[in-house]
């Protein structure tokens, strides 16, 4: 019997994972939101180890989703540019555990902006944090990310 890939996800912000996906959240589901909160930690350069995670989430999920394989082997090979072999399938695991740490990394900035606007309001949040990369990146002609996702035209 084949054993099914998961990812995990950090236990410490199941509250804020909650919020995102709950009724007024910006995305429907846990692994949408662990995409975006990876690409923020990517982007902001926050990579946090953790050790106690919640239920874990089929990687089958993102892989059915349009590009959510992508994101997490554009993340592994941005951490490790000068490794190719990053890519190869007998090192998912490694690029699954940048991609929990990047997207851990990211649910800290996301809590620190809730805490710092003192807003719930994770729909002006979460659409601030997208405006901001948007702009920031068409000043910044260096970013690996973007450069990767033009490529795809995504």
């Amino acid at each position: 019997m084949a054993v099914e890939t998961r990812f995990r996800r950090p236990a410490e912000h199941e509250q804020l994972l909650a919020l995102l996906t709950g009724k007024d959240g910006p995305f429907r589901t846990n692994y949408e939101a662990l995409l975006f909160a990876a690409s923020l930690g990517c982007r902001k350069e926050r990579r946090v180890e953790f050790e106690k995670s919640g239920e874990m989430i089929r990687y089958a999920l993102v892989e059915n989703r349009e590009y959510g394989d992508v994101l997490i082997d554009l993340i592994a090979a941005a951490e490790l540019p000068k490794d190719a072999k990053i890519l190869a399938d007998e090192r998912l695991a490694e690029r699954l555990r940048i991609f929990e740490e990047y997207a851990n990394g990211g649910l800290h900035c996301l809590q620190a902006e809730i805490n710092t606007r003192g807003s719930r309001d994770l729909v002006a949040i979460v659409s601030s944090l997208v405006l901001d990369a948007l702009t920031t990146t068409a000043d910044t002609a260096d970013d690996p990310i973007k450069d990767m996702l033009d490529v795809l035209e995504w």
